[in-house]
């Protein structure tokens, strides 16, 4: 790239990439999602922050793609932003609980949702299984 007045080369600057990422607190425990794409597995509810959108509406709208719910958040819990957290790039996830009523449907990019609680969590993509346990442990 290079600066359109002095056409000086001008380096490149690279920042994390913003998420979010949902817990859905049901009566009968959290909702998780299974990933239709790479990379596989169960997950949190979540994803990217689209330009010009807050990062409260893209926790409501991905919670309502992935799993049919309706949601209503509670409060921000953590951001994550360990370069390492997702290997297809650098993200930085700020962490939303929320409260949903009725039955959750994978949608969108997952394959299928499930509720879950703290006994019975299959293994998890990501760093959720981090968030998770700070979750469970009351670490807010």
């Amino acid at each position: 790239m290079q600066c359109s007045h002095c056409g000086q080369e001008l380096p490149a600057h690279r920042n994390p990439v913003p998420t979010v990422d949902i817990i859905i607190e049901l009566e009968q425990g959290i909702v998780l999602i299974e990933r239709k794409n790479p990379p596989h597995g169960w997950a949190l509810p979540g994803g990217f922050v689209d330009y010009g959108e807050c990062f409260e509406q893209a926790a409501v709208r991905e919670a309502k793609e992935e799993t049919g719910l309706d949601v209503t958040l509670i409060r921000q819990f953590h951001t994550y932003s360990n370069p390492e957290r997702d290997k297809r790039l650098h993200t930085a996830s700020t962490v939303f609980i929320a409260r949903a009523e009725g039955e959750p449907h994978g949608q969108d990019d997952a394959a299928q949702a499930g509720i879950f609680r703290q006994d019975n969590l299959p293994p998890l993509a990501f760093d959720h299984a981090q968030i998770l346990a700070d979750y469970f442990s009351g670490a807010y």
